[in-house]
């Protein structure tokens, strides 16, 4: 496991042998006897680089895993559990991160000095038992699943726009209204477009045909504030705008129920030391900054 581990992150085998310092006919031999162990293809070897297949990157994902368990369990054995080290994995969508996670992790890292963090931010959904991610922020409502989520507050869905915008084109009451404004909508410019909102207790969707479209949420929220028109994002991702009275809410009484924030991990029992630190460290801090956003 370690072998194919060591392949996987080399990108082929000779690279793997030299890491290890074992022979590179050796290296064959074994994934070879790997391979016809499980029965599948595990690497898709070219003359200059090695991939793993779909069936490859599941198991290396299980490997990582159980190779930690076994490592945590050496650990214990020889007394090595009264200071927590080791890699951490964490993913969190960007601008999340970039505000709340990052300076978090910082502060963390100088807590314990032997952990080493890898923070992934990505606006997609990272799978924890197909890749190895130690913990995930997330930001939506969770299905059923095998994960451990633990809440840490709640995100609202806003739309805002530009003092500015607002007294030249007016205040909208109602959703229906949006028709009537410019909209600024992240997403493809192909791709229909539809916020959501609460009327009188039903969920509603209300189509935009947007004046300005683009692909990330701070493009969006930087074009409002230049009044370019109304958008609608993610509480967490204004705060610092709406402090500054950059922007303004608009339509609250029509907001869709707010997600949950939850810290994720794998519930791997017992959990390593140092995924208990992150999250310990985290949970109270997130909710505090959570808690402190402008309603």
């Amino acid at each position: 496991m370690s072998l194919l581990i060591a392949v996987a992150e080399e990108g082929n085998l000779s690279a793997a042998s030299r890491r290890l310092g074992i022979p590179l006919s050796t290296v064959h031999r074994r994934i070879g006897d790997l391979e016809t162990h499980l029965g599948s293809r595990l690497l898709n070897r070219t003359t200059r680089h090695t991939e793993l297949t779909e069936a490859g990157a599941a198991y290396v994902a299980a490997c990582r895993r159980i190779l930690e368990q076994v490592q945590e369990a050496e650990r214990a054995v020889r007394g090595e559990y009264a200071e927590p080290r080791g890699e951490l994995v964490m993913t969190a969508p960007i601008v999340f991160g970039r505000l709340h996670i990052v300076p978090l992790i910082t502060d963390f890292m100088a807590a314990y000095p032997e952990i080493d963090v890898r923070l992934l931010l990505v606006d997609r959904r990272v799978h924890l038992m197909e890749e190895p991610v130690d913990v995930a922020l997330r930001i939506d409502d969770l299905a059923d699943s095998r994960m451990v989520a633990v809440p840490v507050g709640r995100i609202r869905r806003v739309c805002c726009a530009s003092p500015a915008y607002l007294a030249t084109f007016g205040r909208p009451s109602h959703p229906s209204e949006l028709a009537r404004h410019q909209c600024i909508v992240m997403g493809a410019p192909s791709a229909r477009h539809a916020w959501s909102f609460v009327d009188d207790g039903q969920r509603i969707a209300e189509t935009i045909e947007p004046r300005l479209t683009i692909t990330t949420a701070e493009g969006a929220i930087a074009a409002a504030e230049r009044s370019g028109g109304i958008t609608q994002v993610l509480s967490y991702q204004i705060a610092e705008a709406l402090e500054a009275r950059r922007l303004e809410t608009v339509l609250a009484p029509f907001e869709p129920p707010p997600w949950p924030a939850s810290l994720m991990h794998s519930g791997q029992t017992p959990m390593p030391q140092k995924t208990r630190a992150l999250m310990d460290f985290l949970k109270p801090r997130l909710r505090e900054r959570l808690n402190a956003l402008p309603v």
